[in-house]
């Protein structure tokens, strides 16, 4: 079975998106991607391959997430959303666990924003989120973005609570993949409640990464979006 998913990987393999893809993605020396491997496919011809090969056993999907080539790693998890979203509450349970074994491989901002909130926020909707706590307080800049990206399931649901106490415990942190990544749930939570947006930004405005501001009141009106952005509210 892996043999075919590799003929599917050559036959759409173009070595100079390839090439545009291993900027876009950071994967020079000290940056985030760094070691990333790409072959140069498109999302749409990643979610076709997955299609195909939607029966794939854990086992297999496990080595393409040991893999170096992106791709492979994004078809895998790919195909788990896919088996997550059909599987019986066993079925989800074990994919749930095995997502958050491999956490530390789900390792760039597409990956993780194509299968968190679609596994993990999907799973814990209904249950306790203490997993979502144990992963923003991680060192590993992924867990932290797999902890606030899941929460977008729960704000398509209305409910907005876990992304803000989330959002609070990253105010500080460094790295700006996370940064766009609060910055964008908060801009979501807004979009369905702005006064509640509103409430925690006139906490914590002032103290809050730039990006992180300019995400969060990109929907605002103009006027309103300039006083946050000088800090005249």
């Amino acid at each position: 079975m892996l043999e075919e998913i590799d003929k599917e990987l050559e036959k759409y393999s173009n070595k100079e998106k390839a090439t545009l893809l291993q900027r876009f993605f950071k994967t020079g020396k000290g940056e985030y991607g760094e070691r990333d491997v790409f072959l140069g496919l498109n999302v749409g011809q990643q979610r076709k391959i997955a299609k195909q090969f939607k029966n794939l056993h854990l086992q297999d999907i496990q080595k393409l997430l040991d893999s170096e080539i992106h791709e492979k790693r994004l078809i895998g998890l790919l195909i788990l959303v896919e088996q997550f979203k059909k599987g019986d509450e066993k079925t989800r349970e074990k994919i749930f666990n095995f997502y958050l074994r491999n956490a530390k491989k789900i390792n760039n901002w597409d990956l993780v924003d194509l299968s968190a909130p679609n596994i993990v926020g999907v799973y814990l909707l209904d249950r306790g989120r203490d997993t979502l706590y144990k992963l923003v307080s991680s060192d590993n800049l992924w867990e932290k973005r797999i902890a606030i990206l899941s929460t977008f399931t729960f704000i398509r649901n209305n409910d907005f609570e876990d992304t803000l106490k989330i959002s609070e415990m990253l105010l500080e942190d460094k790295h700006d993949l996370i940064h766009k990544a609060v910055g964008w749930m908060l801009r979501e939570v807004g979009k369905r409640d702005q006064e509640k947006l509103e409430d925690f930004l006139k906490k914590h405005y002032k103290k809050m990464p730039r990006t992180m501001l300019r995400y969060s009141i990109e929907k605002f009106e103009e006027s309103k979006r300039q006083k946050y952005l000088r800090g005249e509210i």
